[in-house]
C-alpha cells in the first residue's frame, strides 16, 4: 500500500557525502541538483563530518521564494567526530533557524541507539524491532530539560501547522541502516498531505 510520502513530490538535496540518494530512495523522492520550486516538500541532507557545500546552501535559498516546506535530515551519525549538534549548528548558520524535535541518545559504545522527543520526553528505542517507545528516566529529563523548554516555547510561537506552511524547519537525526529517525521523517511528510 503506498504511503502519503510516495504521492508527494519530494526533492532531496545535499552533498553526496551525506547520502542524499539513499534518503531519496528510502522516501520515494527525487535527488536533485537544482532547486526550481516544483516540489511539495524538500529534504536537505547534511553529513556533520563533511559540512554543507555551496550548492546545497544556494538550493535552500532558492526555495525561500516558494515557501517550500523543508526538513533537514542529518546522516552519518555513527561515523566521525562530528555529531547531530554540529549539523544543527551548521544548518542554523547556513540555512535558517531550525528546530530539533528529537535528540540522539547513545549506547555504551557511543553509537546512536535511540531518540528522545522534546515534546513528550519519551524515548524511541531503535534497538528493538519494531522500535519501542518508553518513558524517559529522571536523568534523561534533567539532561534535556533546557532543550525541552526551548523547543516548547518555539512551538508555542510557531504553531503546529508551521512546518507544512514552510515556516518551521525541523532537523531530524537519521541512521538509515538501523531505521533511526526514518519513522519521524515519514511522520513530517504525512503532515504535508493533511
Amino acid at each position: 500500500m503506498p504511503t502519503h510520502s510516495q504521492q508527494l513530490r519530494i526533492s532531496v538535496y545535499g552533498h553526496p557525502s551525506a547520502q542524499p540518494e539513499s534518503v531519496a530512495d528510502l522516501l520515494g523522492a527525487t535527488y536533485n541538483n537544482d532547486a526550481d520550486g516544483s516540489e511539495e516538500v524538500a529534504i536537505f541532507v547534511i553529513n556533520p563530518n563533511t559540512g554543507v557545500d555551496e550548492k546545497t546552501v544556494s538550493n535552500w535559498a532558492a526555495l525561500d521564494d516558494f515557501q517550500t516546506p523543508r526538513l533537514i535530515v542529518v546522516t552519518n551519525l555513527e561515523s566521525g567526530e562530528a555529531d547531530f549538534d554540529d549539523a544543527v549548528l551548521l544548518a542554523n548558520r547556513l540555512f535558517d533557524q531550525v528546530v530539533t524535535p528529537y535528540l540522539v541518545l547513545h549506547d555504551d559504545s557511543g553509537s546512536p541507539c535511540a531518540l528522545i522527543s522534546l515534546e513528550t520526553e519519551e524515548i524511541i528505542d531503535y534497538t528493538t524491532n519494531p522500535c519501542t517507545v518508553i518513558p524517559s528516566d529522571p536523568e534523561h529529563k534533567t539532561l534535556v530539560g533546557e532543550f525541552v523548554d526551548e523547543y516548547k516555547s518555539h512551538m508555542a510561537v510557531m504553531g503546529n501547522e508551521s512546518f507544512a506552511a514552510g515556516l518551521l524547519f525541523p532537523a531530524i537525526p537519521v541512521w538509515i541502516e538501523r531505521n533511526i529517525g526514518v519513522d519521524i521523517v515519514k511522520h513530517y511528510l504525512d503532515e504535508i498531505n493533511h
